[in-house]
């Protein structure tokens, strides 16, 4: 079940703008600009950004993603050219809370994609889904979420193979998206490459929203078990997702964890400093 929806954020974050297509602001985590965001502002964006068939991407990160923008700057430019960055970690609440931000939650990808379901089961909005480890496992995922909302409008979906597509495959899975004319496109194939693929197909798919939720397509299809909400809270998904598939994360979380951690120690400790430097001599 996804979580309750957390206590709204102080006014200055949640106040409603005049146009409800501009994206809520944000604040700068180890040069990643994360939104000062919540479930419900996030979906309302996406709401106001179909109805006024405009187009953005969303990009979920966690501390992964923040580290690997150190590293790739493609995938860098990716989230960089985002409408939103939403912190899908609890460590990154932690962060932008240390910085003098007040943050009751975090816009975790598995829950922000049921909770827009549970929405688009009413208004209609229409889906498609990109990702899963195979078409059975994207034919399982979108039978579960039919039978978990009554009503989800899921016009399509589409699997790719574990290697680059060719010019053609492109072409291809653009011209079945846009033909299904979906509003929101829901990208399930993992970072850095589905921030890569946003970013390149953005002005070409014609479906208002992009929303990249990574390892969203294997919960919900029942593939991989969910950390207990308390570990979550705690910060410690990666632990539980680790100790489930260590061949594949070890070495995710054993780099980049430590270096998320060192990182933003210096950019707290300049925080720290710039505060104390503006303060009134006595």
């Amino acid at each position: 079940m996804p979580a309750p929806i957390p206590a709204p954020l102080d006014d200055a974050l949640t106040a409603a703008p005049a146009d409800p297509t501009v994206p809520p602001p944000a604040t700068d985590v180890l040069g990643v600009p994360l939104a000062l965001t919540d479930y419900e502002r996030t979906m309302d964006w996406m709401d106001a950004t179909v109805g006024a068939r405009g187009k953005g991407y969303v990009c979920v990160a966690a501390t992964h993603t923040v580290v690997a923008c150190q590293d790739d700057p493609e995938l860098r430019a990716a989230v960089l050219g985002a409408s939103l960055v939403v912190p899908d970690g609890q460590p990154l609440v932690w962060a932008m809370n240390a910085l003098g931000h007040d943050l009751s939650s975090r816009v975790y990808g598995p829950d922000l994609m049921a909770r827009y379901c549970a929405r688009s089961a009413t208004t209609g909005t229409r889906m498609f889904l990109y990702g899963g480890r195979n078409q059975g496992a994207l034919v399982q995922l979108a039978l579960n979420l039919r039978r978990r909302f009554a009503g989800l409008q899921i016009v399509g979906g589409y699997s790719p193979p574990f290697r680059p597509l060719s010019t053609e495959e492109i072409d291809a899975v653009v011209a079945e998206i846009n033909h299904a004319k979906p509003d929101v496109v829901w990208v399930g194939i993992g970072v850095p490459k589905q921030e890569k693929w946003m970013a390149a197909l953005r002005d070409r798919i014609d479906a208002p929203v992009l929303v990249g939720v990574g390892a969203a397509f294997d919960f919900h299809a029942g593939l991989v078990p969910q950390a207990p909400s308390w570990m979550q809270s705690a910060g410690l998904e990666w632990l539980f997702r680790l100790s489930k598939e260590p061949r594949r994360l070890w070495r995710r979380y054993l780099t980049y964890n430590p270096r998320f951690v060192f990182g933003f120690a210096r950019q707290y400790a300049r925080h720290r400093r710039s505060q104390t430097g503006d303060r009134p001599a006595r």
